[in-house]
């Protein structure tokens, strides 16, 4: 198959690689396995010393790999740059808190004495190899929120990343190593998606964890549960922006729009559908959709460009067809909806209104920059609209009345709610989904235990 480097501003292929044969992935894997008996027994102060460096080296090569990131992907460069500045920030956070999150503890002493044990211990021990099969929206982030909590718990890791990010890839593998992890904690798999399974399978790892489609998890997760390995999905979002009448309209509608066309609108917990309360639905479609059509698209190199390109011809494609289908089911275009006439895989930010439950888009998520209306009678058809979905990745809420905003933390089906803000991810906070979106959870120490084997030492009297 081809693994390859294609511009998505120019559609220019840059450069292309061959895929591992059988024979190199056993030796990655052999590696891996050897890795594994070493770096888990090494101290967390081995471990954040390495981190560290690593950190510190990204931190060096941001400039660059903010480059081939968006060379590979097509988001503009300064978001680039603050993807990288994030990971070395994660790294840091994970070196400097690992041994606390992963501290020995200790039960109740009454509830040891019940037991008729002397001592009884809680200890977090590593499982093994753990398989990454990683997106190509958040190339760096996506795979560092896995690998730093991962090997400073003592896994090591396998990255199957996208097959369009082979650059950003190999940048990984190489950074770990010349940050002084041992040959074989992290290493790069390029294969695709065809070749995941017998990974998978291979005795040697001991667990996965997957960030991409719904289809894409629903197959590692079929695979694992066959092997009964343990897994961590992060699916598919269509993230509900909510907007009530006491909301500051002009802030509400200023951070919609950056929260519907981050990373070209490419991102799983991109605001995607927003529920507007109907005293202030006008009001706030007008400002949504001025901020919208006042974006500034183009070469996603430039430092002035706010919209780059969709990552691929099949992914502009297959967004076009879901504001087809809402337009001529009777969706309103408020702005945007036509394909530009230029080179690259180019849409423009788009607004739709009049939505109705018929139109796939209701239903699919829309994955570049295109934003659904809705308007909401009440806060009980907020929250109605809001869930009428089959992911439950993260939710925004517009509120000054708290009231309100304990109703929508209490009945919002999702992993987060965020309340007069954007939905972003922080290396101290949980981060993960519910229904379609996935299970498990990434980020934090709920994050790092997700592959730990959680054991009980139990002494007696």
């Amino acid at each position: 198959m081809a693994i390859a480097t294609v511009n998505p501003a120019t559609g220019e292929t840059l450069k292309t690689y061959d895929a591992l044969d059988a024979e190199a992935i056993e030796r990655r894997l052999a590696a891996a396995e050897t890795a594994f008996r070493t770096h888990r027994t090494t101290s967390f102060a081995e471990r954040a010393r390495l981190m560290h460096r690593a950190a510190g080296l990204l931190d060096e090569d941001q400039r660059d790999i903010a480059r081939l990131m968006t060379t590979e992907m097509g988001k503009p460069v300064r978001q680039a740059r603050a993807e990288a500045a994030k990971c070395a920030k994660a790294m840091r956070w994970y070196a400097d808190h690992a041994a606390e999150l992963l501290a020995d503890e200790e039960p109740a002493e009454a509830d040891v004495k019940d037991s008729g044990a002397s001592r009884v211990i809680v200890r977090y021990r590593p499982l093994g190899p753990v398989l990454a099969v990683m997106p190509w929206n958040f190339p760096l982030w996506q795979v560092i929120r896995f690998a730093a909590p991962a090997l400073m718990a003592g896994n090591v890791g396998l990255l199957k990343h996208a097959s369009n990010v082979p650059g950003t890839a190999l940048y990984l593998e190489d950074l770990f190593r010349r940050a002084g992890f041992p040959e074989g904690c992290f290493q790069t798999l390029l294969i695709g998606s065809g070749a995941v399974e017998k990974v998978l399978r291979d005795p040697r790892i001991g667990a996965a964890t997957l960030t991409g489609s719904e289809p894409a998890g629903r197959a590692v997760a079929s695979v694992a549960g066959d092997e009964i390995k343990k897994t961590v999905l992060e699916l598919g979002g269509s993230d509900p922006f909510v907007v009530m009448p006491s909301a500051d309209l002009d802030r509400a509608a200023r951070v919609a729009v950056t929260a519907r066309v981050q990373n070209n609108g490419q991102s799983c917990i991109a605001a995607k559908r927003f529920i507007v309360h109907t005293e202030v639905f006008d009001a706030f479609a007008e400002r949504f959709t001025a901020g919208m059509t006042a974006l500034t698209v183009g070469d996603p190199m430039d430092e002035e460009t706010e919209v780059g390109p969709l990552s691929s011809e099949e992914g502009r494609a297959g967004l076009e067809e879901l504001v087809d289908d809402a337009v001529e089911s009777g969706a309103t275009v408020l702005c945007g909806g036509e394909r530009p006439d230029r080179p690259g895989w180019y849409y423009p930010p788009t607004v739709l209104a009049d939505i109705t439950p018929e139109m796939r888009i209701h239903r699919e998520e829309a994955f570049g920059p295109v934003a659904t209306l809705y308007r909401a009678a009440g806060l009980d058809e907020a929250v109605e609209i809001a869930n009428d979905s089959p992911f439950g990745l993260s939710s925004n809420v517009w509120t000054r009345d708290e009231t309100e905003v304990d109703r929508f933390v209490r009945d919002l089906e999702a992993g987060g709610v965020y309340v007069n803000g954007m939905t972003a991810s922080h290396p101290a906070f949980p981060f993960g989904g519910v229904k379609r979106s996935g299970h498990g959870r990434e980020l934090s120490g709920h994050g790092i235990r997700e592959f730990c084997n959680i054991t009980t030492v139990w002494h007696g009297a």
